[in-house]
Order: C-alpha cells, then sequence, then structure tokens
C-alpha cells in the first residue's frame, strides 16, 4: 500500500495538495482492465513522454496504475523494437501509436518502479529486452545521413508541439524514412540522442543489478561513445549549450531550454551542465523569468508567447516536472523549492491546472485545447513532487529523501510497503521518523538521505 498525508500552516500550498490530490483521481482510467494514469487536461491517452514518468511520481500513492504505466509500453513494444508514443483506448481495446516518439521519460522511472515495487527480477529482465531493443531500433533507423548522430523527423517526436524551429516539419510522421523536401528534418537531435544514452546507461545499470559486470562495462562504453558525439557535433562551447543540426548539418542556433532536458537524461557532462545553468537557465533575459523555464529563450528571435498548445516559448507544466530529476542529478538542489514556489503562487487559490503559463506574468494559459482546461497532469504532479522535495519524502532505489525546507509548519508522510517515513518542520528545526521511531533531528532547511531502515546516509544544506 502506498499514501501519503500532508498538513501545513500555509493555506495555498495545502490547498494546492489537497486539489491536486483530488483532481488526480479524475485521471484513473480503466484501459481494458488495466487502471492506467492518463495525462489529463484534455489529452486522454498515455504518452512516453509523461505517462511512465507520472505513473512512477503517482506511485507514491498508487502503485497499480503506476506499474501499468511501465508495463503497457513495454507489452506494447513492436517486433522490431519500437516503442509506441502513445497508448489510446479505441473501441474498447489498447491501441499503440507509432507515428512519433513524443519524448522518452521513460527508463529511469521505469527502473526506479523496479525498487519501489520490490525488485521483481522478471520485471526487470522486461525492462532490459525492452531498452536493449529500442537503442537498436534507433542506431538502425535514426541516422538516415549516417553522421553518426540520431535525428528528429516530427514535431511530435521531441514532444515539441507547433514549435517554430520545426519550420514546415509534419507533427507526426510513422514512415520508417525521413519526410521528404522539408526545411529541417532530418534534424541531428540532442534529444533523440539522449534516448540512447538514457537507454543505455540504465542498462548499464540493469547489468549491474544482476551481476553482470562485463556486460554492465559495455553498456557504460556504449553510452560514453554517444555523449563524446553529443559534445563534439551538437555541444557549442563558445555559447555554452546544445545546438541541433538541421538536413543540411548547419547549426540550429535556437537557444531552447532542451539542453534542461539532457540534464534530466544524464547526457551532458557536470561542467557542460554547469556552464548551461548558471549562463542560461539562471540567466533572467533567458531562461530565469519571472515564472522561469519558458521552452524558448525569451530573447531568442523564435521565442513566442503564444497561449495555446505551443513549444515556441510559454512556460510548461512539462518542463517543471523534469526539471526536478535534471537538477537533483547535477547537484543543483536549492533551485528546486524556489521553482516549486514560483510554480505555487503561478497557478495560485484557483487551483486550476493547466499546461501553459505566462514567462513574464505568471498568469495560466487556460485555454490549451478546446476550451477552458484543467486537471492537466504535469501540472499536478509537478505541485505534488515540488512539495515532496520541499516539504516531505521521495523514496529514490534504495534512498529515502525527507525535506524540510521553508518557515511554515508541515508535516508529511509517506506509507510504502508497510513502513511510514514521516518529516515534521516546526519552522526551526525538522525531525523525521520511521513507523514512529525518531531519525533525526536537523535544522530547517537541511536535506536528509537515509537508507530504507532509516540510517543517515548523508544530509545537504
Amino acid at each position: 500500500m502506498s499514501r501519503v498525508t500532508f498538513q501545513s500552516s500555509d493555506s495555498l500550498v495545502q490547498k494546492l495538495f489537497d486539489t491536486a490530490e483530488e483532481k488526480l483521481k479524475q485521471n484513473l482510467k480503466d484501459f481494458a482492465g488495466r487502471t492506467v494514469l492518463i495525462e489529463g487536461g484534455g489529452y486522454e491517452k498515455i504518452w512516453l513522454e509523461t505517462q511512465p514518468m507520472g505513473g512512477e511520481m503517482y506511485a507514491k500513492r498508487d502503485m497499480v496504475p503506476a506499474l501499468n504505466n511501465q508495463l503497457l509500453f513495454m507489452e506494447c513494444q513492436r517486433a522490431d523494437g519500437r516503442i509506441p508514443g502513445s497508448i489510446a483506448l479505441i473501441d474498447g481495446k489498447i491501441t499503440p501509436q507509432f507515428n512519433k516518439f513524443q519524448g522518452f521519460c521513460f527508463p529511469e522511472p521505469a527502473l526506479n518502479m523496479y525498487y519501489l515495487m520490490g525488485k521483481d527480477a522478471d520485471y526487470l529482465e522486461l525492462l532490459h529486452r525492452t531498452l536493449r531493443r529500442f537503442d537498436e531500433y534507433l542506431w538502425k533507423t535514426r541516422d538516415s545521413d549516417g553522421d553518426g548522430c540520431l535525428e528528429t523527423w516530427c514535431k511530435y517526436d521531441t514532444g515539441e508541439d507547433n514549435a517554430m524551429r520545426y519550420m514546415d516539419t509534419p507533427d507526426a510522421w510513422e514512415e520508417e524514412m525521413p519526410p521528404k523536401g522539408c526545411e529541417a528534418v532530418p534534424i541531428a537531435s540532442m534529444d533523440v540522442m539522449s534516448y540512447s544514452y538514457s537507454c543505455r546507461s540504465v542498462l548499464a545499470e540493469i547489468c549491474r543489478i544482476a551481476g553482470k559486470e562485463d556486460e554492465a562495462e559495455k553498456w557504460e562504453e556504449k553510452s560514453r561513445q554517444v555523449l563524446r558525439k553529443m559534445k563534439d557535433y551538437l555541444w557549442d562551447d563558445e555559447k555554452g549549450a546544445y545546438f541541433d543540426r538541421d538536413k543540411h548539418h548547419k547549426q540550429m542556433l535556437v537557444l531552447i531550454h532542451n539542453t534542461l532536458r539532457t540534464m534530466y537524461w544524464g547526457s551532458i557532462t557536470q561542467e557542460m551542465a554547469d556552464r548551461f545553468v548558471k549562463e542560461h537557465l539562471l540567466n533572467p533575459n533567458e531562461f530565469w523569468t519571472k515564472l522561469p523555464l519558458p521552452s524558448v529563450a525569451v530573447n531568442d528571435p523564435l521565442f513566442r508567447n503564444v497561449t495555446t498548445n505551443n513549444w515556441s516559448g510559454q512556460v510548461e507544466a512539462l518542463t517543471y516536472q523534469r526539471a526536478i530529476r535534471a537538477l537533483e542529478k547535477y547537484g543543483y538542489d536549492e533551485l528546486l523549492p524556489v521553482l516549486g514556489r514560483k510554480l505555487f503562487e503561478a497557478i495560485g487559490e484557483k487551483c486550476v491546472f493547466v499546461q501553459q503559463y505566462d514567462p513574464f506574468t505568471s498568469v495560466p494559459s487556460a485555454v490549451a485545447l478546446e476550451g477552458e482546461q484543467d486537471a492537466y497532469g504535469p501540472a499536478m504532479l509537478s505541485v505534488l513532487e515540488y512539495i515532496s522535495r520541499m516539504h516531505g519524502v521521495h523514496i529514490e532505489k534504495e534512498t529515502v529523501c525527507f525535506g524540510s525546507w521553508g518557515k511554515e509548519q508541515t508535516e508529511y508522510e509517506q506509507e510504502w510497503n508497510g513502513v511510514r517515513y514521516r518529516i515534521v518542520n516546526d519552522g526551526s528545526q525538522a525531525e523525521g521518523f520511521r513507523n514512529g521511531e525518531k531519525l533525526f533531528a536537523v535544522p530547517s532547511g537541511t536535506r536528509v538521505i537515509t537508507d530504507y531502515a532509516g540510517n543517515v546516509l548523508r544530509t545537504q544544506r
């Protein structure tokens, strides 16, 4: 059983938590006898870019849809190794759709589910087989010009709906050869290269879990090969960011947030990530706007402040969702409370959860599809995940992370696998408990990481 309870003296945070918890239940759907968590907000499918990640986040509350959100993508993998970009329920049947990649926030959430579900060996083997076959598929099909860099062939391959930088590229594409006659595609892509990097790095981790050291080293070297190519071909050392290349191998000089995505996948070195964060992400003229993290730097010529579903500029809730893993992975945990608070205030007391937000005013763009939007999963899960990092408990692989940011009085309890982890913060001191037994007392603002048994492994301020 998984369950979360939370109390806060901050009325806005409490209302956001309670409302997100309730509205997320609207996104639990029956897919031919399998409960899944759809994206919501008008998106009735499970999408590869959001729902393995979203499902794993929802495991804090319900393991059944969390696991199904991983298994369905693995079970629907095609014989050639391709994973569906989305899965719909059509006429009562589970229907995989192969007309885009639609992002790939899958390998690491799926691996964390192995730990959360109790280390099932068959699940781990299925994940190994799925990732290996998909990586093989990518390298067999997605380097059409032989330059050693994997390509995106349509806007939905990277989930950048209506993005200006794609020009006349089709939205979706299901052929196994790139479209012809387009201005930009096939584009040598930091995202699609990162899909391979993520497959390979997680495959190495799976092999180490299984005690297969030789195979683990092979996959680690394969992941390093991807990173070396990305650094050589897509990284601009003068500008401190990744840039894709168009079909003519010309650098596409649009400063997009996607370098932050590469931090999510781990396909960037610490030094490179530091440069992007310090020179671009935290630059108020680029990405650190009133509400940070627009899709395109606001001073870029291709930035567009479009209020409907469009990755040409506005802040996306999905970017906030991905930013958590991206920033934690590279040691920027201190930015999470800042981003979390800004998102809380942008959503505000109305507790309407939408896809996009104006970077200059923080105002939600409520019309993302036809009609008014609400209950958009990435927005609700982002709120709950930032709360878990700021005021609560998060389980990652074999560690339990306790957060105690802020001066509010908070109490957060995570029940998981028959154990209750709780942190109580009075604004000056935070105390952590396991099944009622006190584990630690630290100054508020301290992050404490323990093992499952509650032994303190390290603390961070």
